[in-house]
């Protein structure tokens, strides 16, 4: 099966209580639709569809192969299921938030709020010159109430880069799309492509699973920021495991952002993830203890000249 390419919903396919309008990704676990409801509000729904191990050639139902493949499948649905409740019971606006899910075609959806507006990867690509570290600061900052939440919740997002991170109309961050069920399936089943992204995947997400815990999003989180310095995504992990050629962003960064941001960055990206800062809550102290002071730009000499003026004789 994995030979075979998975074809999506067609568009104007009526899904339950939504109608699709647009195949918005692809990818080797799943498809995410733009749709609208009833109501003719939009959202976007996320399909359960691991490439390897099923099959979708036309119509809509999802086809399995032999028995190994489906008991997989089963698993990686079940995790994915999971996944979706847990994230259903959070309401904070810095995660997306899930609307429903729901079983159809053989296969699970899950229906989430619409976001508009910008991918932080397209917003750094954007820019000719590093983003400023008060948008840096700003962002992470709320981002981190989020990813606080997720973590209470005993849920890891394990997929935390820049394409990821939505930037709102208002200028506001949301985490979007999940990896942990991805991760789960993967771990067990080498017919499906790895689901760490190169760069922002911390090294125990390559190698030992069993050290996954906040401290592995954080690093993530670290290579987010690093890479609003760079505009390019750090060094892999598995890479730098092996001969760590990552320049530091206290070199990188030097003059650019703060001694103290840029000493941030490279404490979240240690590959040791002892050596991280071990929960949200202890990064987010240090991030907004050392906010730099407000500059206040000097009067322009046309100003003076005019307070001058204006002065009480």
């Amino acid at each position: 099966m994995a030979t075979l390419k998975n074809l999506s919903l067609p568009i104007g396919y009526i899904l339950q209580d939504y109608i699709i309008t647009r195949v918005l990704s692809t990818g080797g676990f799943s498809f995410v639709y733009l749709a609208q409801d009833m109501n003719k509000n939009i959202v976007a729904i996320k399909e359960y569809m691991p490439t390897g191990l099923a099959l979708r050639e036309d119509g809509a139902t999802v086809l399995l192969g032999n028995d190994d493949d489906a008991a997989t499948f089963k698993h990686g649905l079940k995790c994915f299921f999971e996944e979706g409740l847990a994230l259903a019971k959070i309401d904070h606006k810095n995660i997306v938030r899930v609307l429903n899910f729901f079983r159809e075609n053989n296969t699970v959806y899950m229906v989430m709020q619409y976001e508009r507006g910008k991918s932080l990867q397209d917003f750094i690509l954007s820019q000719p010159e590093p983003v400023n570290e008060r948008f840096v600061r700003r962002v992470f900052g709320e981002l981190l109430n989020g990813l606080r939440e997720v973590h209470t919740q005993k849920l890891l997002h394990l997929d935390i880069k820049p394409a990821n991170i939505y930037i709102r109309l208002d200028g506001s961050p949301v985490l979007l799309d999940f990896g942990s069920a991805r991760q789960t399936l993967t771990q067990t089943q080498s017919k499906l492509s790895p689901s760490y992204t190169p760069g922002f995947a911390p090294p125990e997400q390559y190698f030992e699973r069993k050290q996954l815990g906040p401290w592995s999003d954080i690093y993530s989180v670290g290579a987010s920021m690093y890479s609003c310095l760079a505009r390019s995504a750090p060094m892999a992990a598995n890479q730098r495991s092996k001969k760590d050629f990552l320049a530091p962003a206290t070199k990188v960064g030097k003059g650019i952002y703060t001694q103290e941001l840029l000493q941030i960055i490279d404490n979240c990206l240690k590959l040791d993830y002892m050596e991280r800062p071990q929960s949200v809550f202890s990064l987010q102290k240090t991030l907004f203890e050392t906010v730099p002071p407000l500059v206040i730009p000097k009067p322009s000499l046309a100003k003076k000249i005019k307070d001058v003026l204006n002065r009480p004789l």
